[in-house]
This record gives C-alpha cells, structure tokens and sequence, in this order.
C-alpha cells in the first residue's frame, strides 16, 4: 500500500495530540504548570545567590583596599618615623580608604539582612534543577515546538554574545588605553628623577611599570580583543539568518507559506552551526599561545 504525502511525522504527532482524553490533557496542563512554576522558583533562587555573590564581591574587595590601605600606611609610617610631615599625608589617604572599605563592608552586611542563608539557597537551587530536569523530561515538546521555541531563543542569544563582545572591547581599550597612558607617563616621571633615593618618582615608576606589565599580561593572555570580535561576527550572522527567515528571503526565499516547518529545520540548522563553530574559536582562544593550531589569532 503506497504511503501518503500527509503521513509524515508531524502529522502523525498532531493526530496523536487530537485523539488525547481528557483525562491526559489535564495531568499534561499540570505537568506543564508545574514547570512553569519551578521555573519561577529557580529563577529566584538564582537571584538570591546572584545577590550572596555580589556581596561576596563587596567583603572581598573591601577586605582587599583595608589591607592594602593599613599595610601601606604602616610601612610608610615605619620608615619617615624621624619626619612626620612625610607620612601624615599618606597616614590621611591610607585612613580615607579604610573607611571606605568599612563602609562597603557596612553596605553588604545590610543587603545581606533579609536573605536566607547561602547554603540553603544552594541546596535548594539543586534541588529544584533535578526537580526541572525530571519535569521536563516528562513533557517533552514536539518537535514542532521546540523549533518554534527555539526561534524565539535565538533573539537572546544575539543579544549575550553582542553584550559579551561589548565587555570584551571595553576591557581591551581600557588595558589598551592604560598602557599608553602607563608608557608615556614613566617616561616623563623618569625624566624628572634625578636620585638614586626612595622619592615619589621612583615609587611612581615602579607602580606604573608594574601596571603596565600586569595590563599587557592579561591582554595577551585573555584575547580580548579576538574574543570581541568573533563574538560580534557570530552575532551579526545569527542576526542576518533570523531576518532573512523572518522575510522570507536568501536560504529561505524558496519556502512558501506550507512549508514553514522545513525552513524553521533550516533555520535551526544554520544557527546551530553558526554557535558550533563560535565555540571551536572560542577553545582555540583558550588554548595556549605555543599549542594553538595553526591559523588561530595571536
């Protein structure tokens, strides 16, 4: 018996859905409304973790500038003892930044007054992924919904990686900016040096330098600027792909309006080679200078 055109698996899933009782599509609205309240619940797990982290940030760096500021200014102190009018000045600045690591100090411990405890909103953001992932397994779109689905994901996927290359191309013109501002500053603090004591030009110097070798260290490590650009190639691709789709044009001009499905299959397919080869650059960037392959950007 020959088989029908209609007969293909879409068809087949739509006819299966139609010819569900009552009684299963009520538990599958439950499970579906199950999940979207999980969802919701792991979404403000997330945030209250996102919160503790920030705070952690906060006590780490202010723990940071406080020993930094007192064991700078201690040394100092120790060694202008003979002359006060060299190390109170430095004593006032040191002072000013220890009150302000308390003070950011103060500030985490008040954002931290009404949160539950960390570990539990570890444990409980577990919890509630494997309770997720058990949900999810249980409804499982058709295929016709995940495409669709994915479709509209691919907006937030354009806009992380064009935030992530913008981060990255900040970071590179700050380091970059800092070494040129770096270099050209050492070389006039070192025009104006003209001992060989312990002098602010010689401090100064010393500082700049190590900023500048900590700067271009981390520019030449992280790959800012490669990473920023093939973040935004990926993007502007992605982005090119879903307007072609949506107007029906390039790739996708051949597709009339019964067969959406087959250009939706297409679409997805080009995405997701699209963010394939983005994270093969993306380990080529991570691997070593000296291990690379051949053809990676320095």
């Amino acid at each position: 018996m020959p088989r029908s055109l209609d007969d293909d698996a879409a068809s087949r899933m739509r006819a299966a859905d139609e010819h569900l009782t009552a009684e299963q599509r009520e538990a599958r609205d439950e499970e579906l409304a199950e999940v979207r309240a999980l969802k919701r619940e792991l979404k403000r797990q997330e945030r209250y973790l996102a919160r503790w982290r920030s705070i952690t940030r906060i006590r780490r760096g202010a723990a940071a500038v406080a020993t930094v500021a007192f064991v700078t200014g201690l040394l100092w102190t120790t060694l202008n003892w003979s002359d006060p009018s060299k190390f109170v000045k430095t004593d006032i600045v040191c002072g000013i930044l220890l009150v302000l690591a308390l003070a950011g100090a103060v500030v985490a411990q008040v954002r931290r007054r009404n949160l539950p405890n960390r570990a539990e909103v570890e444990d409980e953001l577990d919890s509630r992924r494997e309770a997720l992932r058990f949900y999810s397994a249980l409804v499982y779109p058709t295929l016709t919904h995940r495409r669709v689905l994915y479709r509209e994901d691919v907006t937030g996927i354009i806009e992380q990686y064009q935030s992530d290359s913008r981060r990255y191309r900040r970071v590179h013109n700050s380091l970059q900016s800092l070494i040129m501002v770096g270099s050209t500053t050492t070389t006039t603090v070192a025009a104006l040096d003209s001992g060989n004591k312990l002098t602010w030009q010689n401090i100064t110097i010393v500082a700049i330098g190590f900023a500048i070798t900590l700067s271009a260290a981390f520019t030449g490590y992280y790959k800012y600027r490669e990473r920023s650009y093939f973040l935004q190639q990926t993007a502007d691709a992605i982005e090119e792909e879903a307007n072609a789709f949506a107007l029906g044009v390039g790739r996708y001009h051949d597709y009339g309006p019964d067969a959406e499905q087959e250009a939706l299959g297409a679409f997805t397919q080009q995405v997701e080679s699209l963010r394939n080869e983005q994270r093969r650059r993306q380990q080529q960037l991570d691997q070593p200078t000296e291990q690379a392959p051949p053809g990676t950007p320095a």
